[in-house]
């Protein structure tokens, strides 16, 4: 089994969303990931990035959030690009997993209609309430015809503990995250935005743009513990991270 980490897009926000203390003048570059997981069974795609129409015209596909997180992406940086310059197409991926469906992490979802969406059931609900994109949702992005499985709790995907996605509640009601064991690199886990950035594991800082705070603080005790018993932590927007991290061809496995 490999894993490729592949450019969704990259964003610009507020410093200060993410890092309470900081000057509301201040802005944070975030670049955001998709996670190709190249299993025996099947290709997995955890989280889709940002959909390419914002590179050029944010406004017409995000509307108001657009103003919130601002694309500052180049026009390959997306997951499309990523997984055509390792000669794949979109119809190779048979698993789309959501970590949850806000617009940078499910944007691309509509390109890939013959994969399985797997979205833990809390998000749905979330993405299905009234006035839902209040709270960052908007159906362009994530309501397709595209077969959608939920999950409730902890599923194996494949039930050979290779790739087993987890609850991590707390930026969104049904934030997921994955443990993913490889054989020569080890265990990964894939954050998302339950650790949107290493301060916020490091120091439990709890963003402004979280759901639940108690929630939130949880799942960051349950990330610590899988640190412990030895998985790296990929966080969700962490540019300093991302810098150090294989991309594209360059794969762990």
């Amino acid at each position: 089994m490999r894993m490729h980490v592949l450019s969704g897009g990259r964003l610009r926000m507020k410093k200060s969303i993410y890092l309470p203390d900081a000057d509301r003048s201040e802005t944070i570059e975030l670049p955001v990931s998709s996670i190709l997981i190249r299993h025996r069974q099947a290709n997995v795609l955890f989280d889709t990035g940002c959909h390419p129409s914002v590179i050029d015209n944010a406004d017409a596909r995000w509307g108001s959030m657009a103003k919130i997180m601002t694309p500052i992406m180049g026009p390959s940086d997306h997951v499309l690009a990523g997984l055509a310059s390792l000669g794949l197409a979109v119809d190779d991926i048979d698993i789309v997993v959501n970590s949850h469906f806000h617009p940078d992490h499910c944007g691309c979802n509509a390109f890939f209609k013959k994969a399985t969406i797997m979205v833990h059931a809390r998000e749905l609900d979330a993405a299905r309430a009234p006035n839902a994109a209040a709270s960052g949702y908007l159906p362009a992005e994530w309501d397709h015809s595209s077969p959608m499985d939920t999950i409730d709790d902890q599923c194996d995907v494949f039930g050979d503990s290779r790739v087993v996605l987890l609850s991590l509640p707390g930026h969104t009601p049904g934030t997921i995250g994955a443990l993913v064991s490889l054989d020569r690199s080890g265990a990964f886990l894939l954050a998302s935005d339950a650790v949107s950035l290493r301060a916020s594991l490091d120091r439990d800082i709890v963003p402004r743009n979280t759901w639940n705070r108690d929630a939130l603080l949880a799942s960051l005790a349950e990330i610590r513990r899988i640190e412990k018993a030895g998985a790296t932590v990929i966080c969700g927007h962490d540019a300093e991270q991302w810098a150090t991290l294989r991309k594209g061809g360059h794969a762990y496995d």
